[in-house]
């Protein structure tokens, strides 16, 4: 078994060195070469983005020719109850259900023919929910239970929750409006009106954007925001379970647009105490969807893309087949309403015509099948486009006749008197003391501690974990290690530049692939010490910024290596130099990209680890018979003394860290083979524990392993690397503050440091 090597031409930079001592014409050379390998609009430059695309196209495929093979309430029930049990698993770990949940009433309003309870209840230790129960004047009788759930634009008090909860209780239903996690009163950062900070910002949008840091950090222990805002609609169940005179048989949920309507269907798919549901721009065509055709049963994208809003793009789904529309689709036969914000095309949705399927075909229950929707579309204004905050009047006046068939609730009048915002609010001073709330960081952070690995401790199992949590298997590495002529390409690209006198070294342009993973193909360059016929060493550079970024930054130290007869690989893995999107923040295209790995049970870490180990075979068939990881990051660390507590998205944010090389580098060691010898960081991350230390956390999404906590943190990937040379300065923590001040090593040591150990 051999390589194929396509070669094209191969510019040899030869340039006589003129003497020992690195100048200053070695250091500039490399700078100003044209490095970029793809062509621009290539087949290879769109690879990335076409492979997410693909994979999508392929779920919803597979979607639909499993839908046609379910004929029996029994063909769905199996399909079903598989993809819910891997749903309820995707969102991390559940605590043990409390016997009782501990209720405290901070206050008791009174409104026009109900009360209002300000209460707090115990989700979590440490954990509180902050919510108004509406309480009819009359509690004599059987009372259905409801809870409201918010959207993402305003926490429990707005308007439209509190019209909703007195008109409820005044027909006899006790009603639950808490606030989501990281909403109101459980908001995660400090900004509450536009005094509480100097510079203008958005203020009502930061709890909503914090939801990002709070997903990020509970990612981190495999833990999920969606997973943590169901069990605490569960533990809102059992605080109506507690009432006296609740009607058990009549729970239901109601999930506003913009973000309440997820959570709402997957806690009713979870908990099936819940009897009804009525989620909002969830389980089918979204406001956004564009118009449907006659082939919308194959056009339509069932299972959605990646983005920062987690709950939206929920993890696995694609991979493990739990698609909105199944989340939705398992509530039969208990009462749904389907519910849209704006105008919805019930003739073409696939979506209905295959609830229409379960409802009434399974389960003989259409009676428990209905609908809601608005008019309009999210792009159109108001009054002819039913825009809402939560679920305004006009979508309240088709659900009203729903609730009179199932619950003989009567249509009412709509709420006129509201309270304000202040009103309704729960926390006290004295509620504080007592209960000592905490930020969500801090619980995650406290709940790791006992099990963090000892100092000497590396359990067996250790790889096989971190490959899981990476999204990769071990059969995948093993398959891209593998030999042949079949299996590998190294292709040379031609390169037009010009040469510099006195640069001492030849640059050649590659792309490498591989045939057991066609969607890996990596342009990278290599720089050889010039006039020498063997090479036997290199060093490959990883870097967020990629190629370019190594010969903008560190041209001095890669003119040492070459001067020490060591070469230098420096390749653009997955989403890096000239693959990498524009931005690198929440909204940027290598969020969506990496939230949309995580659907396919795949993470960009784990991707880039597969074209490491590609790329270190691929030196190997080069000649070179030893390796060394140079993981690097160019990102300047933020000044320690500067304030973190920063609104998202303000004109002046503090600097992100890019951790991805020295994370690179060391799952290279661990996986890379024999062949590695040494491992040197700069700039990487200290820890993913320090992800924790506060609720503003300055890292890429893309950086986060998800439950990668607590026992397989960087110090036990650098425990798991013992037999190799290991140096790593200039770390950073999830503030990407230097953890310490030390002066960095000079170009000439780095070199020096590599060389040495390489050659060993």
């Amino acid at each position: 078994m051999r390589i194929i090597i396509a070669i094209t031409l191969s510019l040899v930079v030869a340039i006589q060195a003129g003497a020992q001592e690195t100048n200053q014409a070695q250091i500039d050379a490399p700078q100003k070469l044209d490095v970029r390998v793809f062509k621009p609009d290539s087949a290879d430059a769109k690879l990335r983005w076409d492979s997410v695309k693909k994979m999508r196209e392929d779920v919803n495929r597979a979607d639909v020719e499993a839908w046609r093979k379910i004929k029996t309430k029994a063909d769905w029930e199996t399909f079903r109850d598989e993809r819910i049990a891997k749903l309820r698993a995707s969102l991390g770990t559940f605590p043990a259900e409390p016997k009782e949940v501990k209720v405290i009433t901070t206050k008791k309003l009174q409104a026009d023919g109900c009360t209002v309870e300000c209460l707090i209840f115990e989700s979590r230790p440490g954990l509180f929910v902050t919510a108004n129960l509406y309480v009819p004047e009359k509690t004599d009788k059987p009372m259905p239970g409801f809870i409201v759930i918010h959207s993402h634009h305003n926490p429990k008090t707005q308007s439209e929750l509190q019209d909703m909860g007195m008109i409820w209780a005044r027909q006899g239903c006790l009603v639950l409006v808490p606030d989501m996690l990281g909403h109101g009163e459980r908001r995660q950062h400090s900004f509450v009106d536009a005094k509480s900070y100097p510079e203008k910002y958005e203020v009502s949008r930061q709890d909503y954007r914090f939801r990002y840091n709070t997903n990020l950090q509970l990612s981190l222990i495999g833990d999920s925001l969606m997973g943590w805002m169901v069990w605490d609609l569960m533990r809102g169940v059992d605080v109506l379970y507690q009432r006296s005179n609740i009607d058990k048989s009549k729970i239901m949920v109601f999930g506003s647009v913009a973000g309440g309507g997820d959570p709402c269907a997957v806690f009713a798919a979870l908990d099936k105490r819940v009897t009804a549901a009525a989620p909002f721009n969830f389980g089918g065509p979204q406001p956004e969807t564009p118009k449907l055709g006659d082939d919308a049963e194959f056009a339509f994208n069932y299972m959605g893309g990646g983005s920062w809003e987690s709950t939206r793009n929920l993890k696995l789904s694609g991979r493990d087949g739990f698609l909105p529309w199944v989340i939705v689709g398992s509530l039969a036969p208990r009462g749904l309403i389907y519910s849209h914000e704006f105008a919805w095309d019930d003739q073409r949705d696939p979506v209905w015509a295959r609830f229409n399927k379960i409802w009434g075909d399974f389960y003989d229950a259409k009676d428990k099948q209905a609908s809601a929707k608005g008019r309009g579309s999210v792009r159109g204004q108001a009054p002819e486009s039913t825009h809402c905050n939560n679920i305004g009047a006009e979508h309240r006046k088709p659900i009203y006749p729903t609730l009179k068939q199932w619950f003989d609730l009567p249509v009412p009048e709509e709420n006129k008197k509201r309270f304000t915002s202040s009103e309704l609010q729960c926390w006290t001073d004295e509620a504080r003391r007592t209960l000592r709330p905490r930020l969500v960081c801090d619980i995650v952070h406290d709940s790791i501690k006992p099990g963090r690995l000892l100092n000497t401790e590396i359990p067996g199992e250790f790889p096989e974990k971190l490959l899981n949590a990476l999204g990769v298997s071990k059969d995948q590495l093993d398959a891209l290690g593998r030999d042949g002529k079949k299996n590998l390409e190294i292709e040379r690209i031609p390169f037009d530049g010009v040469a510099k006198v006195g640069a001492g070294f030849e640059m050649q342009r590659m792309i490498v692939r591989h045939s057991a993973n066609p969607t890996a193909t990596v342009p990278m360059v290599v720089l050889r010490p010039q006039g020498k016929s063997t090479v036997r060493d290199v060093v490959i550079g990883l870097a967020q910024d990629g190629k370019a970024g190594f010969l903008k930054h560190r041209a001095e130290t890669i003119a040492e290596l070459l001067k020490n007869n060591v070469a230098v690989c420096l390749p653009d893995l997955r989403g890096t130099g000239e693959t990498a999107s524009d931005g690198r923040g929440r909204q940027s295209g290598a969020t969506s990209y990496s939230a949309s790995l995580l659907m396919h049970g795949q993470t960009t870490p784990g991707v880039q680890l597969q074209e490491l180990v590609i790329m270190i075979n691929g030196m190997r068939k080069l000649g070179y018979q030893s390796i060394a990881l140079w993981g690097d990051s160019f990102a300047e660390p933020n000044d320690p003394k500067m304030n973190f507590a920063v609104p998202l998205d303000v004109s002046k944010m503090p600097r992100q860290s890019e951790p991805m090389g020295g994370a690179l580098a060391l799952l290279g060691g661990v996986f890379g083979g024999d062949k590695v010898k040494a491992i040197y960081v700069r700039g990487g991350l200290a820890s993913f524990e320090s992800m924790l230390q506060s609720p503003y956390g300055f890292f890429p999404h893309d950086s986060v392993i998800p439950g990668v906590l607590p026992r397989m943190d960087l110090d036990a990937m650098v425990r798991a690397n013992e037999k190799l040379a290991v140096r790593r300065e200039g770390l950073v923590d999830g503030l990407n503050r230097r953890v310490d001040q030390k002066k960095l090593a000079a170009p000439a040591e780095v070199a020096a440091w590599l060389a040495a150990r390489i050659k060993k």
